[in-house]
């Protein structure tokens, strides 16, 4: 049996869940550093197919509380610094889909599947 629609848009938003964690997770993060690198995955991730948008926030505050912490002027990015958003549309179908810290673990999600 073939994939229907809504699956095959729900395996695209992991794939791009996928990419955006692990091309970026570990990448050197400092406060004034944040922005620019959320706008980065936010482009990087919407240059693949069928995304809609993407939305990157950065946890400034664990960020800052991370780097106090350490003695260091930078950390490295993990999920726990944060709140993602993506919408994709396969074939009409579209998801939308987010990730943030449920429980200590940075969890991704399908929200809503509006065929």
């Amino acid at each position: 049996m073939d994939p229907t629609v809504a699956q095959n848009a729900c395996f695209e938003a992991g794939i791009k869940f996928g990419s955006l964690y692990h091309q970026f997770a570990g990448t050197p993060i400092s406060p004034d550093s944040a922005d620019s690198l959320a706008t980065a995955m936010e482009e990087a991730i919407e240059n693949q197919p069928y995304c809609e948008s993407v939305t990157v926030g950065i946890r400034e505050d664990a960020l800052e509380a991370a780097i106090a912490e350490a003695g260091a002027e930078y950390t490295e990015l993990t999920g726990r610094f944060l709140d993602v958003s993506m919408t994709i549309d396969h074939e009409g179908c579209v998801v939308e889909t987010s990730m943030a810290m449920e429980d200590g673990y940075p969890l991704m999600r399908v929200d809503s599947v509006v065929e």
